[in-house]
């Protein structure tokens, strides 16, 4: 636990200070080259970044609430039963621990309604548990397929997207389900034979 928060706390001081290199790279340019336009972008930057965070926020703070009705009233526990079959396949010595289960299943469903919020938290609880009963510090072929299928999730209800679009202007927000069904099936089908290509090269 403390090696993860560790690496975890490197990592986290890596990414500040490459932004802080690219914002004062920005910063210099601006000035060698003489743009006038930089305060101005910089702000109303920040600005719409805030307009559009708080736009997003009921629509998120809604399909939280959804979930958090469906988790109370069985509902997510009744999707994780049906996806129980599929998770044993992909994840079978995950399935064997009931909690880790619980917490993939979660994940699952948060991805689903497209929570990716929500479903981080479980991702993670998951990978914990996977990794205490590996035995080990290294990712195994479930973790990194858990982790994959996370990142390309199959998402029937793309409420982020959908808020985001909604903050921009669009009509109709879910127009796009179609399209988004499509695209994360394909994003997760690649994910997966690329996991399992990669598992097979490195086994």
């Amino acid at each position: 636990m403390l090696e993860y928060k560790s690496n975890y706390l490197e990592v986290e001081r890596m990414i500040s200070l490459l932004f802080t290199i690219l914002t004062a790279a920005a910063v210099f340019s601006a000035l060698c080259t003489g743009t006038p336009g930089l305060t101005a972008a910089a702000l109303k930057g920040a600005s719409d970044g805030i307009s559009v965070t708080l736009a997003m926020a009921g629509a998120i703070c809604l399909w939280s609430g959804v979930s958090k009705v469906m988790q109370a009233t069985g509902i997510s526990r009744a999707i994780a039963r049906f996806l129980r079959p599929l998770l044993e396949k992909l994840f079978p010595n995950a399935a064997k621990d009931a909690d880790t289960l619980g917490a993939i299943g979660g994940n699952f469903t948060a991805n689903l309604l497209g929570l990716g919020n929500a479903a981080t938290p479980l991702g993670i609880s998951a990978v914990r548990q996977m990794q205490a009963a590996s035995g080990g510090n290294a990712a195994t072929d479930e973790m990194c397929r858990l982790i994959v299928l996370n990142t390309a999730s199959i998402q029937l209800i793309p409420s982020t997207v959908a808020a985001v679009r909604a903050s921009l202007g669009a009509a109709a927000p879910f127009d796009i389900l179609p399209q988004v069904w499509l695209t994360s099936l394909c994003s997760a089908g690649a994910g997966l034979a690329a996991a399992w290509l990669l598992g097979r090269a490195y086994a």
